[in-house]
């Protein structure tokens, strides 16, 4: 059984809340288990409806007068008792009947019952509905397993992850024993990802090859569902499917910005635009947007035909790279570039962890590989995969201009925990403590009693 971090997340939802959950995500990142798992935890009985197993299940609730007329129809569905109050039921695989999540909204108000949906293609659904339930109804965005998921899962003790998240804080290096074996780790989980099914394939075999089989049937999965895109521009499903194969291409290119003419020579951004975004409310793709100036808010800072196209699992990305850059990754070796695989994982990282993506390019100061919101300041990243990782030029300039406020730059590379002025050299595997802080509760109340 595989940890996830979402595992807490459904036990407070549950618990503080009478809220159904969706869960949206690319495919094959283990939504239906958690929430399988959650429902053994946290409820007595469960429910399952997946609408792609059983097709019969599409259109249950077309025209019933109420929700009382719903729950009949759903419980001479399923078969299975509906005790009130100690139910899960789950609607898997919605985007088939995306109508069900509008219709959520009875039930949840109905009260007898609570539920979670989840499915695929959910982002590019969503954005079809009629109306989302708000009130009624949480999101949770999932990706594939972090670092510290996949270390958990290969044996890490929680003993290890405090020490090094005292390390992270307080800024001391890391034990060389430690930091040595926990490379080789990160290595590894550049080449096995954090597709769960890889993950335990990898766990169960220790087989790299039989992993690299269940990477490219999720690759042909989503290949799949690129070719089934409904559009009323029969070519337009051909444009998605180029920009995702020319993914791993295009990150190698030296300054891995996605170029439209490697596509078409006469390419306009307007004409790809939908495919970019197909790809990322799929969550297959995650696109890193350039920013005219380091400054907050960096939203407002965006060039929106300026960016990066990453993969969302580093190890689908190994796979899809040609040469047999496992072993190269697994033996360290020191001639190969592994930059974009080492930005590729940072990408994803940022955004489990909650991080809009953005990176810096200037003529005048050079580029800065991402750059975040974080603590209500700027932090630009700089992510070196070779020894020469104190020469970091765009970095240096940005920390000396007196333009931006900027107290601190953070290099993510393959030494140890190290601090020089104002910027501090962390191992790469230590981004997993880097997190986006969690907005406080805010309450006010108006007192007009003395008008």
């Amino acid at each position: 059984m595989i940890d996830r971090k979402i595992d807490a997340y459904f036990d407070r939802f549950f618990k503080r809340t009478k809220k159904a959950v969706l869960v949206t995500g690319a495919r094959q990142i283990g939504k239906t288990y958690s929430i399988r798992a959650a429902a053994r935890r946290n409820f007595d009985y469960f429910v399952e409806v997946n609408f792609i197993t059983s097709p019969e299940a599409v259109g249950i609730f077309r025209g019933a007068r109420d929700a009382q007329d719903m729950l009949f129809r759903l419980s001479a569905f399923v078969n299975k008792p509906l005790v009130k109050g100690r139910t899960l039921v789950f609607f898997d695989e919605v985007q088939v009947y995306p109508d069900v999540v509008t219709l959520i909204k009875s039930l949840v108000d109905e009260g007898s019952y609570r539920y979670a949906l989840s499915g695929s293609l959910l982002g590019i659904e969503l954005n079809n509905l009629r109306s989302e339930p708000v009130g009624y109804m949480d999101v949770k965005d999932m990706y594939p397993m972090d670092l510290q998921e996949f270390l958990t899962a290969v044996g890490m003790s929680q003993t290890v992850v405090e020490a090094l998240r005292r390390n992270w804080t307080e800024r001391t290096a890391v034990d060389s024993f430690v930091h040595r074996r926990l490379m080789q780790a990160f290595r590894l989980y550049l080449i096995v990802g954090g597709m769960p099914q890889a993950v335990q394939t990898y766990l169960d075999t220790n087989n790299l090859q039989e992993v690299v089989a269940i990477q490219k049937s999720v690759l042909r999965e989503y290949q799949r569902d690129i070719m089934k895109y409904k559009t009323g521009d029969n070519s337009q499903k051909l444009y998605i499917d180029e920009v995702f194969q020319l993914i791993p291409s295009e990150l190698n290119a030296k300054n891995k910005r996605f170029i439209l003419k490697n596509l078409n020579e006469k390419a306009r951004f307007a004409s790809y635009e939908n495919s970019f975004l197909w790809l990322r409310d799929a969550g297959v793709a995650l696109p890193t947007y350039n920013v005219e100036e380091p400054k907050l808010p960096l939203l407002l800072a965006k060039t929106r035909n300026l960016f990066k196209l990453f993969q969302s699992d580093v190890g689908l990305l190994s796979c899809q790279c040609a040469g047999g850059i496992q072993l190269q990754l697994l033996n360290d070796e020191q001639a190969i570039n592994f930059g974009s695989i080492y930005e590729n994982y940072v990408a994803q990282e940022l955004k489990a962890h909650g991080f809009d993506l953005y990176y810096y390019n200037s003529k005048r100061q050079g580029e800065l590989d991402f750059v975040v919101e974080h603590r209500g300041k700027i932090l630009p990243i700089e992510v070196k995969s070779g020894k020469d990782y104190e020469r970091h030029h765009a970095l240096s300039n940005v920390m000396a201009s007196t333009e931006y406020d900027i107290d601190e730059g953070l290099v993510l590379c393959n030494g140890n925990v190290e601090t020089k002025g104002r910027v501090v050299y962390m191992p790469i595997y230590m981004l997993m403590f880097l997190q986006k802080e969690q907005v406080p509760d805010q309450t006010f109340r108006l007192d007009l009693s003395d008008l």
